[in-house]
């Protein structure tokens, strides 16, 4: 039969702040991995990291799932013993593998350690599923393309393995990150953690002459109707496919942010053993709204599933930037609000304030992450899911100093110190206890007239999504952002566009196509080898690692 265990909460770890953040807030289970052998080249740790944080998990009661989804490369096959035998030490509760031969090793080497089989393996049926089962695995990571009805489908003929669903994160506009774009346009390795996002990049229509001059088509008032663009594909003739384009450009593979919050009693009902949350390269403050809200969402469904309702833990989202919410293949298939054509920023009418990162007898340590000005309301939010605690701050106390200063600038002495006594309303005590180290603190975002008409086009899609609202409305509300768009767009200095190749830092970044391949980088290859896993070359190589830079 199906486990009927409570659904885990299972949320991204970039470093070990992130680690500890999500901890604090809810989750049951974190998932991590080195830069080096997971899929996040500019993860922040290190194989030394990694002990640490599990330690730190295992003595909180949530567990750890590291990843060692990589598809390897032979340069990469050296590594597995070290890994291996290092982690299994500090005993993680799984790893993550999408390759074969990694699966093999493992299970070799180490056949005590539970095995997952990562979302990267584009598991999406139940025979794919009942394959894996019998290789060993306890856990199947399923595809961000499996429709809710091919999910119910799964879990009734595969009762005895474990299944975990992405439920919250970006979307990758390929087969879970089976992308070749990123290898193309910066010779970046996305199945190998150095995705360089070029499905989220800005693209133009140009027209290419009969001399062989190329030409960027500007669209103008005078000339918009002389123009359509279309697709013929060569076994469909005569059929057109329109591309959309406005005069600023498009984002054509640009797909918004999962988030099933909506249909969430839908995962729970049928018993889906892990939900998932994306975002091992988001902030702190990402980390900490989304495991809240998600905590507070499944406890309150399993108190009271008849009359749970998404509507508050929504809100809470909604103050988290996004590209904009989509329920992506739940129901089998994608519409066209799917996908973000006009824009490509995150977004939110909220930002991240700081953090405590100490907890003083009289008063909290906290670190500005966003500029602070005199008169900016703080809402510290507890982790525990009670109300916010609000702070209105006049002037800042550097925490080093007597200083006090009219605003504060983050990086640069955006330490302060915030007495208990600043709090009109709250006992010191209390304070103490609701608002621990690691707690975060938002505060409200001044948005131009173009960011919240995004918000306003954002929102009627996601009503039309759940059946409310019309096709009209969006239209009314996608020509009023591109007006805005395009008014801003003609005021905006034009800054370098991201150039791909060029952009190499050096660091040694697993899938850098440059750095692993090319002559220029023969002694940085060097020093890397002689480093620990999970460490990469210093950012700044000239000052400590002068011989890392192109010889």
């Amino acid at each position: 039969m199906t486990d009927t265990k409570r659904a885990e909460l299972l949320m991204p770890a970039g470093d070990l702040t992130k680690l500890k953040t999500a901890v604090l807030y809810g989750a049951d289970a974190v998932y991590m991995g080195t830069p080096d052998m997971s899929l996040r080249s500019k993860s922040g740790f290190t194989l030394d990291d990694v002990v640490e944080g599990i330690a730190f998990a295992h003595e909180h009661g949530v567990r750890v799932y590291l990843t060692l989804n990589l598809f390897s490369h032979n340069k990469d096959i050296d590594k597995l013993p070290e890994y291996v035998d290092t982690v299994r030490a500090v005993k993680p509760d799984a790893l993550i593998v999408a390759d074969p031969g990694v699966f093999m090793f493992v299970k070799e080497r180490a056949p005590e350690l539970p095995l997952h089989i990562s979302t990267q393996a584009n598991v999406c049926s139940y025979q794919s599923v009942k394959f894996w089962e019998n290789q060993g695995a306890t856990l199947v990571v399923l595809g961000r393309e499996v429709s809710f009805a091919e999910l119910t489908e799964i879990r009734e003929k595969c009762p005895d393995i474990q299944l975990e669903a992405f439920v919250h994160g970006s979307m990758c506009m390929t087969y879970s990150g089976r992308c070749l774009l990123s290898n193309f346009m910066s010779e970046r390795g996305a199945n190998q953690g150095s995705c360089a996002n070029s499905c989220r990049w800005k693209y133009k229509v140009h027209m290419r002459l009969k001399d062989g001059t190329v030409q960027e088509l500007k669209l103008t008032e005078e000339n918009l109707e002389l123009f359509e663009f279309l697709l013929e594909e060569e076994i469909r003739p005569g059929e057109f496919m329109p591309i959309e384009e406005s005069d600023t450009g498009s984002y054509i593979l640009n797909s918004k942010d999962l988030c099933i919050m909506p249909k969430l009693d839908d995962y729970l009902r049928i018993g889906v053993n892990s939900l998932k949350i994306e975002g091992r390269g988001k902030s702190p403050y990402y980390v900490a709204l989304v495991t809240r809200a998600y905590r507070m969402a499944v406890d309150a469904w399993y108190e009271d599933s008849e009359n749970w309702n998404a509507d508050t833990y929504m809100n809470e989202l909604l103050t988290v930037p996004s590209r904009g919410y989509t329920y992506a293949f739940h129901e089998g298939r994608l519409t066209n609000h799917s996908h973000g054509y006009e824009h490509t920023r995150t977004l939110a009418d909220w930002e991240y304030a700081g953090a405590i990162i100490e907890v003083r007898d009289d008063c909290f340590i906290f670190e500005a992450k966003n500029r602070l000005m005199a008169g900016d309301v703080l809402e510290f939010i507890p982790p525990d899911g009670s109300a916010p605690v609000l702070l209105r701050m006049y002037t800042f106390q550097r925490a080093d100093s007597d200083v006090v200063n009219g605003q504060v600038n983050p990086g640069h002495q955006s330490i302060i110190r915030i007495g208990f006594d600043q709090f009109d309303h709250e006992d010191p005590a209390q304070i103490k206890a609701r608002l621990p180290e690691y707690t975060i603190a938002r505060k409200e975002k001044a948005l131009s007239e173009q960011e919240w008409k995004r918000l306003a086009f954002d929102k009627a899609v996601a009503s039309l999504e759940k059946g409310k609202g019309s096709e009209e409305s969006i239209a009314i509300r996608r020509n009023a952002l591109r007006e805005a768009i395009a008014e801003q767009s003609a005021q905006r200095m034009k800054k370098s566009p991201r150039v791909g190749d060029q952009g190499c830092c050096g660091r040694g970044c697993n899938g850098c196509l440059r750095f692993w391949h090319d002559d220029e980088y023969a002694k940085a290859r060097e020093l890397l080898a002689a480093k620990k896993q999970g460490q990469l070359l210093a950012t700044d190589m000239r000052e400590e690692e002068p011989a890392a830079v192109p010889a």
